[in-house]
């Protein structure tokens, strides 16, 4: 034990008894202190590896473990960390914000209920989106999943950091439907119409009666979501759509202004993510392959690159889902759209019910291969994302654009960027990919980091979501009326969660008895 990372007020005879609780109460196969126990929890893709380790582990594998947990985490003062699968890679995976705190592993809760009248599912946090797939395959369920370009993870944790995919559904966040979670005093709370004892309609209307709890939860540290519903997507009677490849930095304004009336419309109604020419060829070769020097990448490797896979600076895929007759209407408005200005080229794809199904993202199909992208530089690869949220404006964009890539050229860094639409922002999420195993590369990853937050809130805009480094340095951006939403989120944990057991430092918010006490490991802004 003498090695092992410890919360502020510990020593090792205390988490020696916090321990012996937990085997106590959960069974000694489910309770993981030893050192390579915690080195399997730590951050694979951390900029500072000194950071963020954790005391050990435990593993439930029911509800009421949880609560267990929870009430000897209150008895000893214990910071828990909870993680449903821990492969949220770029944002800290299964590491604790806090040093010393435990990890409450939850992928061993997989249990699914399936509505098929009604397309609703209720998944545990170890349910992934594989698991999810073959079990729709395994009962010939007509529905499809939206699934992240990383698909390894778990259904209910991606949509409680607010992740996206590819479908009409890819707004992951807006098809929860009622939650169990357990409070940080162990208490157990059905929202929506959960809260009615009985009910056949937790999946079906999300508010309930009174305040609606559901997003509370999404992004914070009030409570351990346990159960939650979702709405899966209908399978389509046909998909048709393409993608298009444009040439120059710049078209990005016209493929933004083009493309975003249609989605206010719902003409269509996924959510598109143009990406540049990176995005596509980091899967596709590696940066040895073209060349030996460092910096950035001048536009006479880029063009290289770019000739050999015959892709454009941008790419998008377009796609539109439902009747066969009302997607061919919608595709010839898609069609003309996109020809108005001035493509590389377009690739149309079509499918209708009963011919063989593409397995791709646009299908609800999971999928790993995006993640080759960590290989662009070799070694240890890693990535961190930097991902604001910005107006569906293409002159804002291009700006946004602008700035962001002559950052990249100053740090020395390849631009690997896109673009990603909801119905009325788009996130623009930059990927800092890096090699771990290149000392004078991982030490600018920091501060350029903060560079592009600082850029970025001159502007008005702010992420959506961050690596456990920078969740203190993003609460503080959002500071209206002198940081009230700060104030009001720190009112309702200490009202939740008085002990301040639970995530301490989630989203930037630090229970009374750590508030400004530099306890996340000297990354606080």
């Amino acid at each position: 034990m003498a090695d092992t990372p410890l919360p502020p007020g510990f020593d090792e005879y205390k988490m020696a008894r916090a321990r012996r609780a937990f085997e106590s109460a959960l069974g000694h196969r489910k309770v993981f202190f030893e050192e390579l126990d915690r080195t399997g929890y730590q951050d694979k893709f951390a900029v500072d590896d000194a950071l963020h380790h954790p005391a050990g582990a435990i593993a439930p594998e029911s509800v009421e473990e949880v609560q267990a947990a929870v009430r000897i985490a209150n008895q000893y003062l214990l910071p828990l960390w909870p993680i449903s699968r821990g492969k949220n890679l770029g944002y800290g995976a299964s590491a604790p914000l806090l040093a010393g705190s435990v990890v409450l592993d939850m992928s061993r809760m997989k249990k699914i209920e399936f509505d098929e009248h009604l397309g609703t599912v209720v998944v545990e946090p170890g349910v992934g989106f594989y698991d999810l797939y073959d079990y729709l395959q395994a009962n010939d369920l007509p529905f499809w999943l939206s699934t992240p370009g990383n698909s390894w993870g778990s259904v209910m944790g991606n949509a409680l950091d607010r992740g996206v995919g590819y479908t009409p559904y890819g707004e992951h966040t807006k098809q929860i439907c009622g939650m169990e979670v357990v409070l940080p005093d162990g208490d157990l709370v059905r929202t929506g119409m959960g809260a009615f004892a009985g009910s056949d309609t937790w999946q079906a209307y999300p508010y309930g009666y009174g305040p609606a709890w559901d997003q509370m939860f999404v992004q914070s540290n009030f409570g351990i979501v346990t159960k939650m519903g979702l709405w899966l997507m209908p399978e389509p009677e046909s998909l048709m759509g393409m993608d298009v490849e444009f040439d120059r930095p710049e078209d990005l304004k016209a493929m933004i202004d083009t493309i975003a009336p249609l989605r206010r419309e719902r003409v269509l109604t996924q959510s598109p993510s143009i990406g540049n020419w990176l995005r596509a060829a980091a899967v596709l070769t590696t940066r040895d392959e073209w060349t030996d020097k460092p910096g950035a990448l001048g536009e006479d490797v880029i063009d290289k690159i770019r000739k050999t896979f015959n892709i454009g600076w941008w790419g998008v895929s377009l796609r539109l889902y439902g009747r066969e007759e009302v997607n061919k209407a919608a595709y010839k408005i898609l069609e003309k759209a996109m020809n108005d200005i001035d493509p590389m080229l377009i690739k149309p794809t079509s499918w209708v019910k009963g011919e063989p199904l593409e397995h791709t993202g646009w299908t609800g199909t999971p999928m790993t291969f995006p993640m080759q992208n960590v290989n662009w530089y070799g070694g240890r690869g890693g990535h961190i994302g930097f991902s604001p949220i910005i107006p569906q404006d293409g002159t804002k964009a291009l700006e946004q654009f602008r700035r962001t890539y002559a950052r990249y050229q100053e740090y020395g860094m390849d631009y690997q960027g896109s673009f990603a639409f909801g119905e009325r922002h788009m996130i623009n999420v930059n990927a800092m990919i890096f090699d771990k195993d290149d000392p004078e590369m991982m030490k600018k990853v920091d501060p350029f980091f903060r560079t592009l937050v600082q850029d970025a809130k001159e502007q008005g805009y702010g992420e959506y979501r961050t690596h456990l480094d920078y969740m203190d340095l993003v609460a503080d951006s959002y500071d209206f009326n002198g940081g009230a939403l700060a104030r009001l989120n720190g009112k309702v944990k200490d009202a939740l969660d008085p002990n301040g057991i639970l995530a301490p430092g989630k989203s930037g918010i630090w229970p009374e008895r750590l508030r400004g006490s530099n306890a996340g490991g000297g990354r606080r802004s």
